[in-house]
């Protein structure tokens, strides 16, 4: 009872110090960009969002960091640049340091009453209680009275998902025939039926926001409340979700403060206005801490754009691509008013790697199958092939970002810019995405810390070296072989591991040049560098060290073997496609994926690979 009391004694002074402080909803959407009527999209029909800007203002240069989900809401969860704990990796659980807090975390220890309806996804492993309330039921109604509240109401009707279902007639307001047709997608039935149903779904959307905001208002607190309305990346259709193009991380922002808290807002505030300022994902956490009244801690990335301890801003947006589900990639982009650049760090990867989840979008089978008919344009095509080093965009003459400029003599200036922007911040963050994802989790392990902690100190993690390393290893440079194959011989394994990443990226002739040193790797104390050794020799290699080399493969799928080698070794395998012919048997009897350190989600991904490589090979795949 006297525990009871206290309690609740603890709950009116929070409260008390807290009712002078607003109350926030978030309103969020999946899988949808700016397609809106108040951005200028004349498909949309949205007619509560254009009523929520009318009355509010919206961002044109709002990104999402990474383009798609899990990703960018640990993002927005932590006001971290996701590679900078290790945790750009889809559906991936990496812990932070014991004193990192996560935003509502800090709001509930200011007295707001925090509730999340419903969707979480974050690639963290949680410490204590987020949320006052994380459900379907979740609801700011149930707080105390008096207490400020901060509220998300999360609708998932726009999902790539949604997109491939059907819906009832009465919803289906969208013309095929009338829709426009990115310049990468080809112009087919299935393709236009796809991009129509996006535009019914966030029609659909719109009317689910429309409630919320209409709750709001009768229940009389719409002019205590601060809204913000924002989708999670951008469009589930290919080539939009899970690329760190434009299309992939430009995302509506739309925030209305009303004249009781107008106090608060953008310095550029305009009632019915726009913001040009560039903000991200990253930012929105040290923002709604701004708006509580709340200093963010020192450790955050992001920069507030509102409240009291709002900043100046940056000139730069910055973007990532880590392993989505079962694929592997490190992609990384920087976004500026007008251009946008690429840079890719496995770059003998196509763009349109098989992703299970990705292909259940009918836009993306008929996509495929054209291109492997041979009946698409060099626009078109271009997913399907393997990366560039580099890339650069001109949104304003090109928006479908298809025209690559990087080695265009007048854009020079431009990339050598962009170029730079894209290294310091990769530095200032200590991105650890230059790591392999088995590569951190063990370095982390080892050291008892978190990635975070162990990417930031530099006797575990040298950044300089390694970042050197991996630019080098994917320049797709001339005359560079020697200089890759050096790497071969570092002391650091991350060095080494891009050693062999520059030799896959060069090909048969560079396999041919270092095939001592990659079949020593193949003994390499490393998991990661044996992988890639063996991928290169078994894609490039003679019949001898393909032998050697898929030999060291099916030992490192073995399920008493670590996660994330095991599903790097199943991708690795699924790129040899033939030649993998010889140990199909020991692939069906492996059914079962190794689980250290636990991960079921990684376990299900590895499984995946496994189910395409053995339909690849016209064989049934068994389980144990």
């Amino acid at each position: 009872m006297i525990r009871t009391l206290l309690l609740l004694c603890f709950a009116s002074l929070s409260c008390l110090r807290a009712q002078e402080r607003p109350n926030i909803l978030w309103i969020t959407s999946e899988d949808n960009g700016p397609h809106l009527g108040c951005y200028g999209d004349p498909q949309a029909v949205t007619p509560h969002l254009d009523g929520l800007a009318a009355r509010g203002m919206r961002y044109t240069h709002a990104i999402s960091n990474a383009p798609v989900c899990a990703p960018a809401r640990t993002t927005v969860i932590t006001g971290l640049y996701a590679p900078s704990a290790g945790a750009e990796h889809m559906r991936s659980e990496v812990s932070l340091p014991a004193d990192f807090r996560l935003f509502p975390q800090l709001l509930r220890d200011a007295g707001y009453y925090c509730t999340n309806n419903n969707k979480e996804d974050y690639n963290l492993a949680k410490t204590g209680p987020v949320w006052d309330e994380s459900s379907g039921k979740a609801h700011w109604k149930k707080r105390l009275p008096g207490q400020p509240f901060f509220a998300v109401f999360n609708f998932q009707i726009s999902h790539e998902s949604q997109i491939r279902n059907e819906i009832d007639e009465k919803d289906r307001i969208h013309d095929p025939a009338k829709m426009r047709v990115p310049a990468y997608h080809p112009d087919t039935p299935e393709v236009r039926k796809d991009w129509a149903q996006y535009y019914d779904r966030i029609t659909m959307m719109d009317v689910q926001c429309g409630q919320a905001l209409s709750e709001l208002a009768e229940a009389g607190l719409a002019e205590d409340t601060i809204v913000f309305y924002w989708g999670d990346h951008g469009s589930g259709m290919p080539r939009n979700k899970r690329w760190p193009y434009y299309s992939g991380l430009h995302v509506p922002l739309i925030v209305s403060f009303p004249e009781k808290w107008r106090k608060l807002a953008p310095k550029d505030y305009a009632e019915g206005g726009e913001s040009g300022r560039m903000v991200a994902f990253v930012d929105l956490a040290p923002t709604i801490l701004s708006l509580a009244g709340i200093q963010p801690p020192a450790w955050m990335q992001g920069e507030a754009f509102a409240g009291l301890r709002q900043t100046a801003g940056r000139e730069f947006n910055f973007g990532y691509r880590g392993r989505m589900d079962e694929r592997l990639d490190c992609v990384r982009s920087v976004i500026g008013g007008r251009y946008v650049y690429v840079r890719n760090y496995l770059p003998h990867k196509i763009y349109g790697q098989y992703i299970a989840y990705m292909f259940q979008t009918p836009t993306t089978r008929v996509w495929h199958d054209l291109y492997a008919a041979g009946k698409l344009n060099e626009a078109q095509s271009h997913f399907w092939r393997p990366k560039p080093a580099e890339e650069l965009y001109d949104l304003q003459s090109d928006p479908d970002e298809v025209h690559n400029l990087a080695a265009s003599p007048e854009h020079a200036g431009i990339l050598a810019a962009m170029r730079k922007a894209n290294e310091e911040h990769l530095r200032e963050t200590r991105d650890l995405g230059f790591l392999p994802e088995q590569e951190f989790h063990a370095r982390a392990a080892a050291a008892g810390v978190s990635p975070f902690a162990m990417g930031h100190d530099a006797a575990r993690y040298d950044f300089d070296a390694v970042f050197a390393a991996a630019t080098l290893a994917t320049a797709r440079k001339e005359g560079s072989t020697a200089e890759i194959l050096a790497l071969l011989d570092h002391p650091d394994s991350a060095i080494r591991y891009w050693g062999t990443i520059g030799v896959l990226v060069q090909g048969a002739p560079a396999v041919e040049a270092g095939k001592d040193r990659l079949v020593k790797a193949l003994d390499d104390s490393a998991p990661m560098v044996r992988i890639v050794a063996a991928e290169a020799l078994g894609r490039f290699g003679e019949e001898d060290t393909v032998s050697r080399a898929l030999e060291v493969l099916v030992r490192a799928i073995d399920p008493a073997g670590d996660a994330f080698a095991a599903l790097a070794a199943w991708n690795a395998l699924d790129e040899l496609d033939e030649r993998a012919r010889p140990v199909v048997a020991a692939l069906q009897a492996t059914s079962a994926v190794a689980v250290n350190p636990p991960n079921e989600r990684v376990a299900k991904y590895a499984q995946s690979v496994r189910t395409k490589l053995l339909a690849d090979l016209g064989v049934a795949s068994k389980r144990s």
